[in-house]
């Protein structure tokens, strides 16, 4: 099934408010929203349209360059799980690899204290003015997604700086996508069928190509809407809501020209023992090492960490299967 689907539109303007009613406002409108479907698209005046068509571009740029210039920033030779993702890389399941390239950037942390497997040094392309121009988005993303984290906390009953302490060095990653067209292969996906392992995501794409999963259990299209982003709940937020939230399967279909997409996924801190939150109710989650988990996920889907994995460079503790959260009846 093809159909589009139009999901929740939340605005999220008055988050910054200095009245405590119109924030709530915008929490219960998340809220609604996000219990609703696990999709849904944001407006607001905190979105900056003038860095994303500064990443667009910086992007389309970078994603010319030949294969070879592109090895040179090859993920596998990074400490913090950052760099070039090369087409086949990654592996979300059913033995196919995704049509599609990638830069991956996250927590760039010079503290050693602080380093882990997913918090450390970015490494960088020669490139002039990409580490300015991503770095410079990546920091405007993360202060809304600390602005959308006290959002969710007034919506779950918290007080509303509940996260404020579990956020001081997340491995938030943001990924520069390139999906290519090419009408050489046959049935390859952008990206295969999966939940986001994080809190939640903020997406901006410049061509459609996105599907999720709907109540019937069918595949429907979410097609773009001008000056929103699209936003989704990943694993973390589905176990810290207690399952009031759940994290909606999607994926890329074979795109019908060429597409660029920017996800930033939200996470806490890599030592934050995600369970839930909600009072009132039994637990229906068992706690989650938060960051164990986003690279146990993260080692089971990229080729170079598998590889580790199987030489015994590489032990995982307790890994838990992919597709471990989210809906499960699949058409």
């Amino acid at each position: 099934m093809t159909e589009a689907t139009l999901l929740p539109l939340v605005d999220i303007s008055l988050l910054e408010s200095g009245d405590l009613a119109d924030r709530l406002i915008v929490a219960r409108n998340l809220d609604r929203a996000c219990a609703q479907t696990g999709f849904l698209y944001i407006k607001g005046t905190q979105l900056d349209r003038a860095l994303v068509r500064k990443l667009v571009e910086r992007a389309k740029a970078y994603f010319a360059l030949d294969h070879q210039t592109k090895m040179e920033s090859y993920i596998g030779r990074s400490e913090n799980h950052s760099g070039y993702v090369p087409v086949g890389e990654e592996q979300l399941g059913g033995g196919t690899y995704d049509l599609k390239e990638a830069y991956d950037v996250n927590c760039d942390c010079a503290c050693p204290e602080a380093r882990r497997p997913l918090v450390g040094p970015n490494i960088w392309p020669g490139m002039l003015g990409f580490r300015e121009d991503v770095e410079t988005y990546y920091r405007h993303m993360v202060r809304l997604g600390r602005l959308l984290f006290r959002s969710f906390a007034l919506a779950l009953g918290l007080d509303e700086c509940f996260f404020d302490a579990h956020l001081q060095n997340p491995p938030s990653q943001l990924r520069l996508i390139h999906y290519p067209l090419d009408t050489s292969v046959e049935d390859l996906p952008g990206i295969g069928a999966h939940t986001d392992y994080e809190c939640f995501t903020l997406l901006f794409a410049t061509a459609p190509g996105l599907q999720i999963i709907d109540k019937q259990g069918e595949w429907v299209d979410v097609p773009l809407m001008d000056d929103t982003m699209i936003m989704n709940i990943g694993d973390m937020m589905e176990i810290l809501s207690n399952g009031r939230y759940v994290a909606t399967r999607h994926r890329v279909k074979k795109v019908k020209e060429e597409r660029y997409s920017f996800p930033l996924f939200y996470s806490c801190d890599y030592d934050y023992v995600i369970a839930p939150v909600t009072g009132g109710e039994a637990p229906r989650y068992a706690p989650l090492r938060g960051g164990e988990h986003l690279f146990n996920q993260t080692a089971q889907t990229f080729a170079y960490l598998k590889r580790r994995v199987a030489n015994g460079q590489l032990v995982l503790r307790d890994p838990m299967p992919l597709h471990s959260f989210g809906p499960r009846q699949v058409r």
